[in-house]
């Protein structure tokens, strides 16, 4: 290991290798440091609640890149190393193993961990979460012996979870502490649609259920939930995905100037000099969410402020301005999101949920601003062009699924 790198990227998800790569193809010829506390090269997240899940992927089908790719193109990898510390006086980072690593630009992209409940008995070996590979490592080689599952949390990570153990002939019960699933991303049509395709699936969801504790044995295992109502739910496994914490720490006793993850301007650069961050724990300011300073956790979101940091970093004038978008597989459910929905004041239908196959439109004064659309990639293609620029549409158009959003005309 280097005792010192030009540039140092803490945390080798995404967002951390894309900016390796991106240096490089942007011909960066200095030293790349890329740290990740996992012991495994840089791989994809969003497989591990599906494909990985489900056997059908194994993990040398999920890695970002082959192993060799880093070594090729003098990129360090530094595997199973965690920061401590940020000095950016001396523009040194401390490990927990006390070693120190100079570097002269820091990318901070370590993503988060995975929000746990904090509750009598949650410290029990089979509760999971689904953040990482060895996450999803302890929940498959459980899974031989398990017959019921309970998921705590109604978002894409528990409803990607249910389908997949579902499938896999677990009896699944979905509980959600709101009144609808995917009320943080969704509106209450597709919030719907998807409770009625689970149950339908054979998950039962219970809305509005909290966790109050959870019950244990003598061997450290839990066997049971106790609810807010007083019910006990028993289960064999439970997987907590009530969202992550951004993994911001360092850099906020650094003096990062941070709330909801560490804040960046439209270079991705921190009120640290020299220091960016970029991906799940970076807050910026963003046009699609009306200029509120928002945290993004998305494949999308981690490539492109990496792609942005690397170009300041060169020296290119580049900000980070993407339009946001998000995907998510159920069942034989296709869901493609584009845009952010928060704060529209009106929707339309395109097509017939019963046909399992329509477009969600969101507006806001009149302007397209975001769109879900389940098994409609035509639909999703089109509108994001719209959501891009902005435009208001014909709604007695937009309506008509028979109309492609393209030939829709601007009011």
């Amino acid at each position: 290991m280097n005792k010192s790198y030009d540039v140092l990227i803490v945390g080798a998800g995404h967002a951390g290798a894309q900016a390796a790569i991106a240096l490089r193809q942007q011909k960066f010829d200095g030293t790349i440091g890329l740290l990740g506390n996992e012991k495994y090269p840089p791989y994809e997240r969003p497989p591990l609640s599906k494909e990985y899940l489900a056997g059908e992927k194994p993990f040398e089908r999920i890695m970002l890149r082959p192993e060799s790719f880093w070594a090729e193109r003098e990129i360090d990898l530094l595997t199973g190393c965690r920061v401590a510390k940020v000095d950016p006086v001396g523009k040194m980072v401390t490990l927990s193993t006390d070693e120190e690593i100079g570097y002269g630009k820091l990318i901070w992209a370590t993503g988060g961990s995975p929000r746990m409940l904090n509750c009598p008995g949650s410290q029990a070996r089979n509760i999971h979460a689904v953040r990482s590979r060895a996450d999803v490592d302890k929940i498959m080689a459980a899974l031989p012996t398990v017959e019921k599952v309970i998921v705590v949390g109604g978002g894409y990570i528990g409803l990607e979870a249910a389908a997949v153990l579902t499938k896999l002939g677990k009896k699944v019960t979905v509980l959600e502490s709101l009144d609808r699933v995917l009320s943080r991303v969704a509106g209450e049509t597709l919030s719907r649609f998807y409770e009625e395709e689970h149950r339908r699936q054979g998950v039962t969801v219970e809305l509005e259920s909290t966790v109050e504790a959870f019950e244990t044995n003598d061997s450290g295992m839990a066997t049971g939930v106790k609810l807010s109502d007083g019910r006990v739910l028993d289960a064999d496994m439970f997987i907590v995905g009530i969202g992550i914490i951004p993994e911001t720490g360092p850099l906020v006793a650094a003096g990062a100037t941070a709330g909801n993850g560490v804040d960046v301007d439209q270079h991705c650069r921190t009120s640290l000099d020299g220091i960016y961050a970029i991906g799940d724990c970076a807050a910026h300011g963003n046009r699609f969410a009306g200029g509120a300073h928002i945290r993004l956790e998305s494949v999308q979101n981690a490539n492109d402020q990496a792609k942005v940091a690397a170009m300041d970093i060169m020296g290119e004038d580049c900000s980070y301005d993407a339009v946001p978008w998000f995907w998510s597989n159920q069942y034989d459910l296709k869901l493609q999101t584009v845009g952010l929905s928060t704060g529209h004041d009106e929707y339309i239908v395109r097509g017939d949920p019963d046909s399992r196959k329509f477009t969600i439109v969101y507006l806001k004064d009149g302007k397209v601003i975001a769109l879900d659309c389940v098994n409609t990639t035509k639909d999703y293609v089109q509108g994001r062009k719209v959501v891009e620029a902005g435009l208001c549409l014909d709604t007695s158009q937009l309506a008509d699924p028979e109309i492609p959003i393209k030939e829709i005309e601007q009011v």
